[in-house]
Order: C-alpha cells, then sequence, then structure tokens
C-alpha cells in the first residue's frame, strides 16, 4: 500500500498488493508491514487490485464534519471511494482526491452514484471546519470523517492501513500513512484497491463497472 512525506523526493516504491504504492508524506518508498492487505485470487478484470471477498474493510463508524455518526451501511446503492490521508499532506492526498472528482465529473449524471469518503488519519489537527473547506473545494459532495485518535487507528486496522508520525524541524510532524483507495460497490461489498497513481482514465473505466 502506499505513505506521504512533504519533503519533495520522489523514490521508487515497491509493488504491494500487485503493484499498490505506500507513500510516506507523499513520498513513495518501499514499505511493507505485517498484515498488509492482499488481493482476492479471483480473475481480476479491473484496473485496480481486485479484492472482492476480503475479511478486512467490512465496517467503519465515524462522524462526520458536522459531527453527525456515519457508517459505510447508509452509502449503499453507491459505488464509495474510500482514501486515508490528512489536509496537510501536499501532494498524494489532493491529488487522490481532486482525480475522483474529476471522475464523477467525467460521468455526468452517473456520478451522483459515486460517493467520496476522505478518512483523517491526522484528527488533532484537522478539525471538522478544515476538512470541511479542504474537500468542498475539490467537490462539495466528498465526506470527510474524523473521530478520536483511537476511533483512527481502530478505523485504520479494520481497513488494515498503516499511519504514523514522523518528526519535522521545528518541532511539527507529517504522516507516513497508505497512499490508496479502496472502492465498494452499490451493494456495500469492498471489491477494489486502487493504487496511487492509477491514470484517471482507467479509475473511471473501473467505476463504470462497478455502476
Amino acid at each position: 500500500m502506499p505513505v506521504s512525506r512533504p519533503n519533495g523526493r520522489r523514490a521508487a516504491l515497491a509493488a504491494l498488493l500487485g503493484g499498490s504504492i505506500v507513500l510516506s508524506g507523499c513520498e513513495k518508498w518501499p514499505f511493507s508491514w505485517p498484515g498488509a492487505p492482499k488481493a482476492s485470487d479471483a480473475a481480476a478484470s479491473f484496473h485496480g487490485v481486485d479484492i472482492t471477498g476480503a475479511n478486512y474493510a467490512k465496517t467503519l463508524s465515524l462522524k462526520d464534519v458536522d459531527g453527525r455518526a456515519r457508517s459505510l451501511e447508509e452509502f449503499k446503492g453507491k459505488v464509495v471511494f474510500l482514501f486515508f490521508g490528512f489536509t496537510q499532506c501536499p501532494d498524494v492526498c489532493p491529488t487522490t482526491m481532486a482525480e475522483l472528482a474529476e471522475v464523477r465529473r467525467r460521468l455526468g449524471a452517473d456520478g451522483e452514484r459515486v460517493q467520496g469518503v476522505f478518512v483523517t488519519v491526522d484528527p488533532e489537527r484537522d478539525t471538522p471546519e478544515l476538512l470541511k473547506g479542504y474537500l468542498g473545494s475539490m467537490d462539495p459532495s466528498f465526506v470527510g470523517l474524523t473521530g478520536t485518535p483511537d476511533e483512527i487507528k481502530a478505523a485504520a486496522k479494520e481497513f488494515k492501513v498503516f499511519y504514523q508520525k514522523v518528526p519535522t524541524k521545528g518541532g511539527n510532524y507529517t504522516i507516513d500513512h497508505t497512499a490508496g483507495a479502496f472502492v465498494f460497490d452499490p451493494s456495500g461489498q469492498v471489491r477494489l484497491f486502487v493504487r496511487y497513481g492509477m491514470p484517471v482514465d482507467q479509475l473511471l473505466a473501473d467505476i463504470r463497472q462497478l455502476l
């Protein structure tokens, strides 16, 4: 999977999940960890990694920017694109969400059946107000989710998502995190892991199949 680090370097990333990426603070570098998601054995007909039938990424329960409890079940009927990131990520996170916004635009009326969900891995800095403005600038339909550090940790564990703080100069920090997204079909089943950097045309094709 991928992770993120804002220092400008771009190193080659080892393939996980059949080629998925791990980015650190928005930097790519070889990375793996125990329990990293594995692709399913099903014959792949997607550009993304087919994880149909995975025994993880099944539940999610966090609060949105208005303090309302949200869960995956309420998005049934739509293709859900779920990404773990943070607003101060300078590259991977905004690029990923902007590309999803472009997919929704290209789908026309069918774009209303695609739901973007952004889970912050930096709840200490990503206030509801900040999340709302960040996502609203890309696509007002995107849902931002947050929670306590323990709640975010539990959600990341359920999705086998990696993240960790990395100290930077001046006493600040960035966050290394998995830089890929999970895609659910309209029945609410997880189907794909989308590697960071997959062309928009390919993501569009995969989502069209699921619709």
